[in-house]
């Protein structure tokens, strides 16, 4: 297993400020950037204690403070986390390796992954990291998981890796609007279960 992040290894300097800056720029624009809290937030009950794994500048868990929900966002770059501190005070944000991850917290009702997490941890640390995150969460609830099916980790690892984490499979959609999943969708969004 590779200790940095495929987001650290495969991508040029100054990306992280990139991105920072464009979603900064699509809020400013109006684009809507909270289809993936809408749905976590249909998930959760009211004032649920949600982890947002991989948040890189905060939006998702901004979204869902927003929602009146207890939000934790974790992310491996620093860059991305000072970002979400400074645009979006409430939650609390921490820079951790989601591989790893061992915060002293209570446990979860739900932990979400959107932004292609998966695509961007550091290979053969997938399985590492869906496990982490279910000890993160609280027998009964949830872990949501979305990703596209184009990049070099394959649905198919992903699922393997899913089950070895303890992790029961429970619905798949196209996408965050739950557009029914089909085989030639080039997303996935998959609701998981801590038993």
């Amino acid at each position: 297993m590779t200790d940095r992040p495929r987001w650290f290894t495969d991508t040029k300097d100054g990306h992280s400020e990139w991105y920072v800056e464009r979603f900064r720029t699509m809020a400013a624009e109006g684009a809507d950037l909270a289809g993936e809290a809408r749905l976590i937030d249909a998930a959760a009950a009211p004032g649920s204690r949600i982890l947002d794994a991989g948040c890189g500048p905060g939006r998702v868990g901004a979204e869902l403070y927003a929602r009146g929900h207890t939000v934790v966002g974790v992310d491996a770059d620093p860059v991305l986390v000072a970002a979400a501190d400074q645009d979006h005070p409430g939650p609390r944000w921490v820079v951790a390796d989601l591989a790893t991850l061992a915060l002293d917290e209570e446990p979860f009702d739900l932990a979400v992954m959107a932004g292609n997490v998966m695509v961007f941890v550091a290979p053969d640390s997938e399985r590492s990291v869906l496990s982490s995150v279910r000890a993160a969460v609280r027998p009964g609830g949830r872990v949501v998981v979305g990703f596209a099916t184009d990049r070099e980790y394959a649905l198919e690892a992903f699922d393997a890796d899913v089950a070895a984490a303890g992790l029961v499979h429970e619905q798949r959609f196209a996408t965050w609007d739950l557009v029914p999943w089909t085989e030639d969708a080039d997303f996935a969004v998959t609701f998981l279960r801590v038993p």
